[in-house]
């Protein structure tokens, strides 16, 4: 790939990357979005980095990301952040003569004449729309086709995402996959920190043994089958607790109310988004992680827990295989059933211990350096088109 020079010397590139969609509390793309952002500021001496935030985050970016360019100038809320990134965003890129802009979050300015690169995490606002509010579908399926039609390079975080994308919204230039990594300084073994780990679960109200799930709640996770799984897996395992760890999001009724018919609803325990330091350690204590969601453009949780050598069950769709490999056991994903087997085989010792050694070395082949590089250098593509 040839690098732009100036007088002999490579010209740094100068890429504005949208982090306007980032909440206070990330998860899924936002972790996914931090951690690119940092990663950039850190190790790409390359790159100028200019971040557009909303405005009233400046703060924040200006904290993780020591030496970036901060333009916090975004509108808070959700349609006028959308409204100003089609009508305003390109007016600022001008502005800031950016060699090229990234959208993190599925869209981008239609308008732009600098070249574009987009990221798209999954396509379930066109596989399973019942899973998003009504209005935000309306709003992301046309957005997401005319994006990757007027993107220099569309980033897919899986292989079975741009197998869906090429179905759904076809892009008119190269897709490339990155997939995430995991932040290994976090999330690890470290037998060294069970106590402290113990302390802060105690906090939390967590106690042992404990399955663990980590992630937003909402009707694709799959958890009315996880709490009904965990009733049953409670008569072979009476001690276990049921940990649901994170912020509720939207469409929880069907939750709500399958936890107040539970059984076992005494030992399922809610912790609303958990505190950073809080996420390793839970993963680390749990005798099983469960990611039982309904479909994923990547499963960043999941590679989380492995990384921390929890015996993971997660549901054997397509990207969630993608990333777990063997490390994992899956089951048929929305069947009760199968997971309440695929709970009692990771309970059990010799299982529980294979994957405690396997989801480590699988978790090893997904850093944030390996993802940082691979958008470097479609920054770098993208600028030539």
């Amino acid at each position: 790939m040839a690098v732009a020079t100036v007088d002999g010397m490579p010209k740094r590139l100068r890429v504005l990357l949208d982090v306007s969609a980032v909440p206070d509390n990330p998860v899924g793309a936002g972790v996914f979005t931090v951690a690119l952002a940092t990663g950039l500021t850190r190790d790409r001496s390359d790159i100028d980095l200019v971040l557009l935030a909303r405005g009233n985050d400046a703060d924040r970016w200006a904290r993780l990301t020591p030496g970036a360019e901060v333009h916090a100038v975004v509108p808070g809320r959700r349609p006028m952040r959308l409204a100003w990134e089609q009508w305003s965003g390109p007016r600022l890129a001008r502005k800031l003569k950016i060699d090229v802009w990234h959208g993190p979050h599925y869209t981008l300015p239609l308008r732009l004449s600098t070249p574009r690169v987009v990221t798209v995490h999954d396509l379930t606002f066109f596989t399973n729309p019942k899973w998003h509010e009504k209005n935000k579908v309306r709003y992301f399926r046309p957005m997401i086709r005319a994006a990757v039609k007027r993107a220099a390079v569309t980033v897919c975080v899986s292989d079975a995402t741009a197998q869906q994308l090429a179905v759904y919204a076809p892009p008119s230039g190269p897709v490339r996959v990155i997939h995430h990594g995991v932040n290994h300084d976090r999330f690890a073994v470290a037998p060294e920190m069970a106590a402290l780990d113990d302390a802060r679960l105690s906090v939390l109200g967590v106690r042992q043994p404990f399955i663990a799930f980590v992630g937003t709640l909402e009707p694709r996770k799959g958890l009315v089958d996880l709490v009904d799984a965990f009733a049953e897996v409670t008569s072979k395992y009476p001690d276990l607790q049921l940990v649901l760890a994170g912020s509720p999001g939207w469409g929880t009724a069907e939750l709500d109310a399958a936890i107040t018919a539970c059984p076992s609803r005494d030992k399922i325990l809610r912790t609303g988004y958990l505190p950073n330091d809080s996420v390793p350690s839970l993963l680390r204590r749990a005798a099983v992680v469960a990611y039982p969601s309904l479909d994923e453009g990547f499963g960043l949780p999941a590679l989380e827990a492995l990384a921390c050598g929890a015996p993971l069950v997660a549901s054997a769709v397509p990207a969630i295989g993608e990333v777990v490999g063997e490390a994992a056991v899956l089951v048929s994903p929305g069947d009760k059933a199968a997971l309440v087997a695929g709970l009692n085989q990771a309970l059990a010792p010799a299982e529980s211990e294979r994957l405690r050694i396997a989801g480590p070395k699988r978790a090893a082949e997904f850093t944030w350096g390996k993802a940082v590089d691979s958008y470097a250098e479609v920054y770098e593509y993208a600028r030539t088109k």
